[in-house]
């Protein structure tokens, strides 16, 4: 039985562990590897490990980080940054990874999905949409860090990656990211109307409070943070977080509630 997932989210960039604001101005925050090791001792959920330079960079995947990565986790692993073909797909698979996360290249070639899909199952396939509100109701797609515009619309991409295979979306709001006021419950709502595949939102939570209103409002859902898991306090201190089990089982409840 599918169970609410409660997932920090670590970015990796220039081999250290940072965070940003609006995808903007990366904070060094410590060593991914060591955060892996606090986060073993705290039982998480999952893990999602993203690089945010092998893209913008025309790298490949960083696959000896990855190793080190799947080596340290005593969790499911999601690993993106820089996958652009079935064979790195799998390659990355084959590490110990559980799931890849790919954003760009599916944007830019839906097939990759459905050929990653056919190479390793599809719920290993994880389709990251990162979205700008353009106007109410409507969000569009960026790629490289936010950088590029591509006028895609996020609902309808979310509704063709599913069609190409995914096994999951993950909804990254921007114009949240690094905030800490709250996910974007309205492009969460747009996008679980529009599929039936596992969301999990990413950007803005700022709080257990935040979790607990997203579990509330849709169930069964995958809530994501990156700040609020590295954060602390008003002066946003850097102090590796994660809810105690029982405040993990008391916010789980809360998906039980019917949205």
């Amino acid at each position: 039985m599918l169970r609410p997932r409660i997932t920090p989210c670590l970015l990796i960039h220039k081999g250290g562990l940072v965070k940003t604001i609006g995808f903007d101005s990366p904070k060094y925050v410590g060593d991914p590897l060591n955060a892996v090791r606090i986060f073993n001792e705290k039982q998480v959920d999952e893990l999602l490990v993203i690089d945010i330079d092998a893209t913008r960079l025309g790298k490949e995947p960083d696959y000896a980080l990855v190793k080190n990565l799947a080596a340290e986790c005593r969790m499911p692993l999601a690993y993106g940054g820089g996958v652009k073909s079935a064979e790195q797909l799998q390659r990355i698979i084959g590490l110990g990874v559980e799931k890849v996360a790919i954003s760009s290249s599916a944007i830019a070639d839906p097939d990759l999905i459905r050929s990653g899909a056919d190479r390793v199952g599809s719920q290993s396939i994880a389709v990251v949409l990162d979205c700008r509100s353009e106007a109410p109701g409507v969000w569009k797609l960026s790629t490289h860090n936010g950088q590029r515009a591509t006028g895609i619309d996020a609902v309808e991409f979310a509704v063709l990656a599913e069609r190409m295979g995914a096994g999951e979306v993950i909804l990254n709001s921007i114009d949240r990211d690094g905030s800490m006021v709250g996910y974007d419950l309205g492009l969460v709502s747009a996008v679980r109307a529009a599929i039936n595949l596992p969301i999990t939102a990413l950007g803005g939570a700022g709080s257990h409070a935040d979790i607990g209103v997203i579990f509330s409002k849709f169930g069964t859902i995958g809530a994501a943070a990156g700040s609020l898991f590295v954060f602390k306090g008003k002066y946003r201190a850097v102090l590796i977080n994660y809810p105690t089990f029982e405040e993990k089982e008391n916010l789980a409840k809360l998906a039980e509630i019917d949205p």
